[in-house]
């Protein structure tokens, strides 16, 4: 107590009271010397002059808003926890030896194949058999980065929205409705507020952050299966207890089903890994996203209206969910087109090199590509996580038109020319590339794919067609008669 000789204890008759400076130092949350002008105002709102029974009231409420560690726009430890309880509730186990020893042999069999037909190389980190709770851990540093800019816009919301209210209320008021008791000093407690705002908004994204991570990790195959890398280092990475469960239904035995997740994923490893703007832009894209979001406002402040301001819990239920409603501006609207663009070119080519490295290998090659596109076009867990935390539906709508142009590009130059459009963002396709491949095609190599070989099947199929139209032709009256009929049936 010697650091703050004006908060002394009541008086040496008073053995009933409290230790004031005890109780200021919690109130400050630790030491008081580190944050005296909070202490001073405390004092100067008569704290001292409080009962035991009030004062101990005070500290509770004050402590529960001011308690967990500050980090930055959103509480990452929080999150962390959360994502690991929401994963444990639905059921996490750590993986074995056996087991990792299995997943680095499918992956080693992967590369192998992937080496036959890419001459993008495998990454050095190897191969990881992670559990749910492991791949929370590992790829929580990548979605701060992700979630960062919504996290700061829904901070100065909140204590835009706080402030606002707090404002519009007199000094009877602003006390009832922060639930202090008579005495203290309401509006010199507003102005000591924002830390906690701060702190409760911090803590508030930090829960939904980790509670939408541990649902998407209760799902993921693999460690980048939503087309982004969230894996430092890239590491080949298998969550062995969720792959067992989508193989449950196929129809196809599960060694079978683990080969061809890992060789999808080790293909992306490889690209993320070799081509090294892809990784960057796509977080970059992301980014700029989430930090032109549009905050509602009138959504937080109708639920600063309804809660229980003197309870920091319930605020924080309050508060979570969808924090805005997303009104694409004109930089988001681009930004929505690189995401977009860029993930359905990383999983087109993903695609078509997965398909030329296993189809020799595995016999059912084509079910398990159709399975993977249904749990992709069905939006999937990455899609509702992005949509709960920055307002982005993550799908790659083009996904079908960048597998076409890549497999036209190997088509004409063979898997070099496939692979050496990502040498540079100015080689790589664009999203009008994808409107006209062909002509992507013919710029890149210079010379268009070859027209595919006809057989019966297609000269069958020419004369329904032209029996169709001639049929068509025949019912439609026109001025110029039967020559015109003929001549478009011959058409």
């Amino acid at each position: 107590m010697s650091d703050t000789p004006h908060l002394q204890p009541s008086g040496p008759g008073d053995d009933d009271q409290p230790d004031l400076a005890e109780i200021l130092r919690a109130l400050t949350g630790g030491d008081l010397s580190s944050n005296p002008e909070l202490a001073d105002a405390l004092m100067q709102m008569g704290v001292q002059d409080l009962d035991p029974a009030m004062l101990q009231m005070v500290q509770a409420q004050v402590q529960a808003m001011m308690s967990g560690p500050a980090d930055g726009s959103f509480n990452v430890q929080l999150a962390t926890d959360a994502a690991r309880k929401t994963v444990s509730a639905a059921g996490d186990s750590s993986v074995s030896s056996t087991t990792s020893r299995d997943v680095e042999q499918v992956v080693q069999v992967a590369n192998l194949w992937l080496d036959e037909v890419t001459d993008l190389q495998a990454p050095t980190a190897g191969a990881r058999a992670w559990s749910r709770a492991e791949w929370v851990e590992q790829t929580m540093p990548v979605w701060r980065r992700l979630v960062e800019p919504v996290a700061v816009g829904v901070g100065g919301a909140i204590k835009t929205a706080m402030q606002q209210q707090l404002g519009q209320l007199g000094e009877a008021d602003l006390a009832s409705e922060l639930g202090l008791p008579p005495g203290v000093d309401a509006s010199a407690l507003v102005g000591q507020m924002e830390p906690m705002v701060a702190r409760m908004s911090s803590a508030m994204f930090g829960m939904q952050v980790g509670q939408a991570v541990g649902a998407l990790a209760s799902e993921l195959v693999t460690g980048t299966e939503v087309g982004l890398p969230l894996v430092e280092g890239n590491p080949i990475v298998v969550l062995p207890a969720n792959v067992a469960a989508f193989a449950e239904g196929l129809g196809i035995e599960p060694g079978e089903v683990h080969l061809y997740l890992a060789v999808r994923e080790a293909a992306r490893a490889r690209l993320f890994d070799e081509v090294s703007w892809v990784a960057p832009a796509l977080i970059a894209a992301v980014q700029s996203y989430a930090g032109d979001i549009s905050i509602d406002t009138d959504r937080i402040e109708e639920a600063l209206r309804e809660a229980d301001t003197s309870d920091p819990a319930a605020m924080q239920s309050a508060l979570q969910g969808s924090l805005f409603t997303p009104e694409p501006s004109e930089a988001q609207q681009r930004a929505v087109q690189r995401i977009e663009t860029t993930l359905a070119l990383v999983e087109g080519w993903v695609d078509v090199v997965s398909e030329r490295a296993t189809t020799p290998h595995l016999p059912h090659v084509a079910a398990l590509s159709e399975a993977v596109r249904r749990r992709r076009a069905s939006g999937g867990p990455a899609e509702r996580v992005f949509s709960s935390l920055v307002g982005l539906e993550l799908r790659p709508r083009r996904l079908r038109d960048a597998a076409n142009l890549w497999a036209a590009l190997e088509e004409a130059g063979g898997a070099q020319a496939r692979d050496t459009a990502w040498e540079h963002p100015d080689f790589a396709p664009s999203g009008a590339d994808l409107d006209d491949p062909l002509a992507y095609v013919e710029r890149r190599t210079g010379s268009a794919p070859a027209a595919p070989e006809r057989d019966a099947l297609d000269d069958e199929l020419d004369k329904l067609l032209a029996q169709g139209r001639a049929e068509m032709d025949n019912d439609t009256p026109t001025d110029d008669g039967d020559d015109e009929s003929s001549s478009r049936t011959s058409e």
